[in-house]
C-alpha cells in the first residue's frame, strides 16, 4: 500500500494520473536482428502492442529494465529525449539505422526515483545525458509502440546486488501499474551466446537449456515467483543457461511488481540457436 506521501507524490506528476491497473511484461528479446525484417517475433510483438487500447489499456508511460543496462546503484533515465543506442556490433546497416524517438519523462522520472529506494533507502539515481533506449528496450517497443508516442523511461540494474536485491526492489514498482505505467523486462530464460548452433529451429535446444527453460517457466505457471531469485541455486544448469545472469535478471523485475494469484499467459516459447529461449510472459 502506498503511504500518503507516495500518493501525493505520484498525484503531483501529470503523467502519472490513477489509472486501471496496467499488466506486466517480460519479453525475451533474443538476437537484435528480431526487430526487423519478417519474423515470428516481431509479429507477436506488432499484435501485442494493437491489444493495448483495446483489450488493455493504453500506456500512459514505460517503464523499461533492459539486460542491456548495468551500472553502479540503480539509476533511471531522466532526460526529455532519450537517445536511440545502438550497443552491438557486426549487423547490418539497416539495423544501425533504426531510431525510436520516444520522448523521456522526466517529472516521473524524479517521481519514481523517490518512490523507489535502493539499500539503505537511497533514491534512484538520475541519468538526464548518458544513457537513452538500448536495444533491449526499442527493439520490442518499436514493433509495439510504432508510433514512438508513449513515454519511456528505464531503469538500470546494479550487477554486483544479489538477485535477491533485485527481486526486492522490483516490489516497490507496484503501485506504478494503478498509474498507467506499463513495466516491461527485456532479456532472456537462457542466453547462452557461447554455444550458439546456427543452424538449430526454434523447437531444437541443448538439454540444459530445455531444463531450465522449464523449470523456471514451472515457477511462473504456479505462481511460484519468489523462487525465480533463487535460480542460481539450480547449479550447473543455471551457470549453462546464465553464464552472468543479465539476461536473467529483468524477469525478477517483471515479477517483482506481479500480485499472488495474477494470471499468466505466455507466448514466444521457442529458441533461438539453441540456447536463447525466447519465452515471453504477460501477467494481468
Amino acid at each position: 500500500m502506498l503511504s500518503s506521501n507516495d500518493s501525493a507524490l505520484l498525484d503531483s506528476v501529470a503523467s502519472l494520473k490513477k489509472s486501471e491497473r496496467m499488466p506486466v511484461l517480460f519479453l525475451g528479446h533474443g538476437s537484435p536482428m528480431n526487430a526487423i525484417g519478417d519474423n515470428e517475433y516481431l509479429r507477436s510483438w506488432q499484435a501485442l502492442g494493437k491489444d493495448f487500447g483495446t483489450k488493455m489499456p493504453r500506456p500512459q508511460l514505460i517503464l523499461c529494465i533492459s539486460a542491456h543496462w548495468l551500472t553502479e546503484g540503480w539509476w533511471v533515465t531522466a532526460m526529455d529525449k532519450p537517445k536511440t543506442i545502438h550497443d552491438f556490433g557486426g549487423f547490418p546497416q539497416e539495423l544501425f539505422d533504426q531510431q525510436y524517438p520516444a520522448p523521456g519523462d522526466p517529472a516521473a522520472a524524479r517521481a519514481i526515483s523517490q518512490l523507489v529506494r535502493q539499500r539503505g533507502s537511497q533514491p534512484l539515481g538520475l541519468d538526464v545525458s548518458e544513457w537513452g533506449l538500448d536495444h533491449g528496450t526499442w527493439a520490442v517497443l518499436k514493433p509495439m509502440f510504432p508510433e514512438a508516442d508513449i513515454p519511456v523511461i528505464q531503469l538500470s540494474m546494479d550487477y554486483s546486488r544479489a538477485p535477491e536485491e533485485h527481486y526486492a526492489l522490483a516490489k516497490q514498482l507496484k503501485a506504478l501499474r494503478d498509474r498507467g505505467v506499463l513495466i516491461v523486462g527485456s532479456g532472456n530464460i537462457v542466453h547462452n551466446l557461447r554455444h550458439m548452433q546456427r543452424g538449430a529451429t526454434g523447437n531444437q535446444a541443448f538439454d540444459w537449456a530445455l531444463e531450465f527453460d522449464q523449470t523456471i517457466g514451472g515457477y511462473m505457471q504456479q505462481g511460484n515467483l519468489d523462487a525465480l531469485q533463487n535460480f542460481l541455486k539450480l547449479g550447473q544448469v543455471a551457470k549453462m543457461a546464465q553464464p552472468t545472469h543479465e539476461h536473467y535478471l529483468p524477469l525478477l523485475y517483471a515479477a517483482g511488481a506481479v500480485d499472488a494469484g495474477e494470471p499468466i499467459r505466455f507466448f514466444n516459447t521457442s529458441y533461438q540457436m539453441g540456447s536463447i529461449s525466447m519465452r515471453s510472459a504477460i501477467w494481468g
